[in-house]
């Protein structure tokens, strides 16, 4: 049994301390999912607390038939859609292959961004449709692969595998749209999972 799956368990059985322990191991992680699909960052503190708050209150809904990782980010994938459903005010399911961020507002976090690539690539992913953003982005910033990413949204592999390629297309085409130079464009586009790699460790501190 997993290190989180012991936690989890000890947390249903009513061991608070437990469950503060898995609360910590997964914080950043959560807070990085959040970061770059909110309008501010007190909305990313919320929607981080309203994920481990569903988790408290579901204790014993994780059947330990995936990792509790993926259960959690599950949690975290419908409090986003009920959030963007307030943001866009409607009464009925958003459809996340259209919707793009961009048309909410902007994000807190292009302001932790150090360097130029990291502003255009986050700006980028928010102007692509939020099914192949989130899968991308669990891919970039968690190095997740398609069978995990599938496991937290509930798909089929291939799904996520076709998001995963059509978010690409529709991710280089924004770049090149957004850049304003064409030293940024190349800089950009020769490494952008580095500029994600380096973008990690900058959310996580925000979040």
């Amino acid at each position: 049994m997993s290190k989180d799956a012991e936690l989890y368990d000890a947390w249903t059985a009513g061991d608070a301390k437990a469950g503060g322990q898995l609360v910590d191991r997964h914080l950043g992680a959560i807070g990085r999912f959040f970061a770059n699909k909110v309008t501010n960052e007190t909305d990313m503190e919320d929607l981080v607390g309203e994920t481990f708050e569903r988790c408290a209150k579901t204790l014993g809904n994780f059947r330990h038939e995936s990792s509790f990782r993926a259960y959690l980010y599950g949690i975290a994938h419908n409090v986003l859609r009920d959030y963007i459903r307030r943001k866009h005010k409607q009464q009925h399911e958003v459809d996340l292959r259209t919707t793009c961020l961009r048309d909410i507002g902007p994000t807190p976090t292009t302001a932790l961004a150090e360097r130029r690539e990291q502003v255009l690539l986050l700006q980028a992913l928010r102007a692509i449709p939020l099914d192949c953003q989130i899968a991308l982005e669990l891919s970039y910033f968690e190095s997740m692969s398609r069978r995990q990413i599938a496991e937290i949204l509930e798909v089929p592999a291939g799904t996520v595998a076709s998001r995963i390629l059509r978010g690409k297309d529709m991710l280089f085409s924004r770049i090149e749209e957004l850049a304003d130079s064409p030293a940024l464009l190349q800089s950009t586009m020769s490494d952008i999972e580095g500029w994600a790699e380096s973008l990690k460790a900058q959310i996580e501190d925000q979040a």
